[in-house]
């Protein structure tokens, strides 16, 4: 939205009868204003074969090594990150992904007394973020976490919406009191505000709005971005200022976990796709010979009475809650999404995650999956 101030004497009129004098007053106009680029989705693109060197799928790496702008932290790893959602940021889901050396954001509920019930903490802290909200009780825990737990290296400072000053605040103040710990801070979209969480401290910048399977904050609100795009988009704004992005939400797939990547993401957060395991802890429910397990968005009506008491009456749910299938072991789903990316990776002739995002070209589609047999 475009802004205009003006300071000098100004008569507006409304008709040809009617004159308003506003002399030496200062009004600001916003225009409101359409951006007509287009905008892109995951199921918007396909990756563009390309000659390949590679023999199989084997070859490919998939491990990444990054030293983070404030911490100077360094991490390798597989950039794959279950999201700080019920049942899949729990500690039994962490211990899984740490043998695959990737990441764990812990729910916000994750106090000492919940930590502590965990005898392999001091084993997988390195692939672990603690979360916390922009609330003063929110910092206080964290605090009381971390005089417990000094180990842990990743702090995600998480809140919807990731545009409010309070919140670029609030980085400042981790970033004051906890100089060498990696920050992740979102959630963002847009290139200009992803530079200002890094300079307000934020090592990695968590993007996505609205994309999520339970999240409702596009019909809610009429906010949002296009997942890729915003990926694109962020990560080039991120680069520019030696920090990371997170592409968080939207994936649906293995194939989409690996445009995440090929858009330019540093690590991409999964919710919806690592929900439903044995290792998330939700209760089981069985119905017509089927087994279930619900799932549902942070800020749903059942998370919100579930953790804080209900809703508050100022606001409305922007999640909701479904019945997904019940999944077993998370160890097959973990394999089958690593296994689509090495082969994405093959298909473009990228003989490393690293080198994916410079071996992508983008093939705008209007369909990227048959379902014939799939209703």
């Amino acid at each position: 939205m475009s802004q205009i101030s003006v300071n000098y004497p100004l008569k507006v009129f409304f008709s040809t009868n009617n004159i308003i004098d506003i002399s030496n007053i200062k009004v600001i106009f916003h225009l409101m204003r359409i951006e007509e680029e287009l905008k892109l989705d995951y199921s918007d693109v396909l990756f563009r074969p390309k000659r390949s060197t590679l023999k199989s799928r084997k070859d490919v790496n998939l491990l990444r090594t990054y030293r983070f702008k404030y911490s100077k932290n360094e991490w390798s790893g597989i950039p794959i990150i279950a999201a700080n959602m019920d049942g899949v940021g729990e500690l039994s889901v962490a211990e899984k992904l740490n043998e695959h050396g990737m990441i764990t954001c812990l729910t916000k509920q994750h106090d000492v007394k919940k930590i502590k019930q965990n005898k392999n903490i001091k084993k997988i802290y390195q692939n672990i973020a603690l979360s916390v909200g922009i609330k003063k009780e929110d910092f206080q825990t964290l605090d009381k976490v971390l005089k417990e737990f000094s180990f842990f290296k990743f702090i995600c400072i998480d809140v919807a919406n990731g545009y409010t000053e309070h919140f670029t605040n609030f980085i400042k103040s981790v970033r004051d009191k906890y100089p060498t710990k990696t920050i992740i801070a979102g959630n963002v979209v847009t290139a200009d505000m992803t530079q200002e969480l890094v300079l307000s401290g934020a090592d990695i910048v968590k993007v996505g709005i609205g994309p999520g399977s339970v999240c409702t904050t596009r019909i809610q609100t009429g906010v949002g971005y296009p997942q890729l795009s915003a990926v694109i988009e962020c990560a080039d704004a991120a680069h520019g200022l030696g920090a990371h992005i997170i592409a968080d939400g939207g994936c649906t797939c293995p194939g989409d976990v690996a445009k995440g990547f090929g858009g330019g993401a540093d690590f991409v957060m999964l919710g919806g796709m690592l929900a439903g395991h044995d290792e998330g802890g939700g209760k089981i429910i069985k119905k017509n010979g089927s087994k279930y397990i619900e799932f549902y968005g942070s800020s749903s009506e059942v998370a919100n009475k579930k953790h804080y008491g209900g809703l508050s009456n100022y606001r409305s749910s922007e999640g909701r809650s479904v019945k997904i299938n019940y999944r077993g072991k998370i160890n097959d789903t973990i394999l089958n999404i690593l296994g689509g990316v090495r082969s994405s990776c093959t298909y473009v002739g990228a003989p490393s995650l690293k080198q994916l995002s410079k071996c992508t070209t983008f093939v705008r589609v209007s369909n990227q999956f048959n379902e014939t047999f799939t209703k």
